[in-house]
């Protein structure tokens, strides 16, 4: 475990095992640290707390076992994605999952993975059978076909670890399960804090249905465009935008198109999509839009969703927050160790348990 982690930490440093070994204090060698990433040998205390220092990692991270493997990794990238972008991406992600599986140790909580339950499928041969799929997400889950306030809320009442952080900038989110002593032990859905509201639901969206559809059995549909294709039918059911915007017409104004994105949550530009999906444009109307007034939509949001109101104020993970401080409630971890886990100082832990000083 050990080896597979500065491996990691290494790599998503962008750093080879002799540039590693000459940061380190106190000193060591190139084939000491290959001993190390091969788990032939294990570093004294001293070398360790260097190698952490080193690569700008906890010692947790390095040590820790909660998470033995990100299994069925799915990114949700740009074209020219590095290794290292990749590499960070990963560390980031187990960082965060290590600290929410060792909370819900603390406090006593099982691994909860039945939410996909009778719905993942092998995979989908048509756009049609991946509108019926996220429709059955929506039964299963008794949502109806109304708008989904929070889709962070919705994943974490589900048993699905939601993450946010700072990706790097050419990775939108990621997918994957959660590995550990060979066992599955969580789903986890991460996005970037990059993202504006419109673009993170979707993202969300996106990851949701790598959990769900495994492949597509058409060689017509790429997997990619069938997770987007999922993502619009999840957020904006057919039978929901058909009554909204009506069945059939020759054109759909700006002002209804800003309309139908802030009703449901969605860019301009995947509401527009969506339109077209459902037979409410023609597809001639929809790449006349992308090529006129549509233009710049995909680059620049027009009107978006302000972050103080709407799904904005609503759209952001808060179930580990939430678990770190019952805990200290409970005197289960002390303010140094919810410090620790929160990334925040010991002095605003503190000062959330007792809150303001009086005047």
């Amino acid at each position: 475990m050990f080896g597979r982690r500065l491996r990691l930490a290494r790599k998503r440093a962008g750093l080879s095992m002799r540039s590693l070994a000459e940061r380190v204090n106190p000193p060591v060698t190139a084939q000491a640290i290959s001993k190390y990433e091969a788990g032939k040998m294990m570093p004294s205390s001293a070398v360790l707390v260097g190698l952490g220092k080193a690569l700008d990692v906890s010692l947790d991270f390095l040590m820790s076992a909660q998470v033995e493997v990100l299994d069925g990794l799915e990114f949700r990238k740009h074209s020219g994605t590095s290794a290292r972008d990749r590499a960070k991406a990963e560390a980031i992600v187990i960082d965060n999952l290590e600290r929410y599986l060792v909370i819900e140790d603390i406090l006593g909580i099982a691994p909860d993975l039945d939410w996909v339950e009778g719905l993942r499928c092998e995979s989908v041969a048509s756009e049609d059978d991946i509108d019926t799929k996220a429709d059955q997400l929506r039964n299963h889950w008794h949502l109806g076909m109304d708008p989904i306030p929070s889709l962070c809320a919705l994943l974490e009442e589900k048993g699905i670890k939601v993450v946010e952080d700072d990706l790097p900038e050419r990775i939108s989110g990621l997918a994957c399960h959660v590995l550990r002593g060979g066992n599955a032990v969580a789903d986890a859905i991460v996005v970037s804090n990059r993202t504006n509201v419109e673009r993170k639901r979707f993202n969300l969206a996106h990851e949701l249905a790598h959990r769900i559809i495994l492949s597509t059995g058409n060689p017509a549909i790429k997997l990619e465009s069938a997770m987007n294709r999922f993502a619009s039918a999840f957020l904006v059911p057919r039978e929901s935008l058909l009554e909204e915007a009506g069945p059939s017409r020759h054109r759909v104004t700006y002002y209804e198109i800003i309309r139908l994105k802030h009703t449901y949550g969605v860019s301009a530009a995947a509401m527009l999509m969506r339109l077209g999906q459902v037979g409410i444009l023609r597809p001639a109307n929809v790449r006349y839009a992308f090529t006129t007034f549509a233009r710049s939509w995909r680059r620049n949001e027009p009107e978006p969703i302000s972050g103080d109101s709407g799904f904005a104020t609503f759209e952001r993970p808060r179930r580990f927050e939430q678990l770190v401080w019952r805990a200290v409630g409970e005197e289960l971890i002390a303010p140094v160790r919810a410090a620790e886990l929160l990334n925040q100082s010991l002095g605003t832990v503190e000062q959330r348990i007792s809150g303001p000083s009086p005047h």
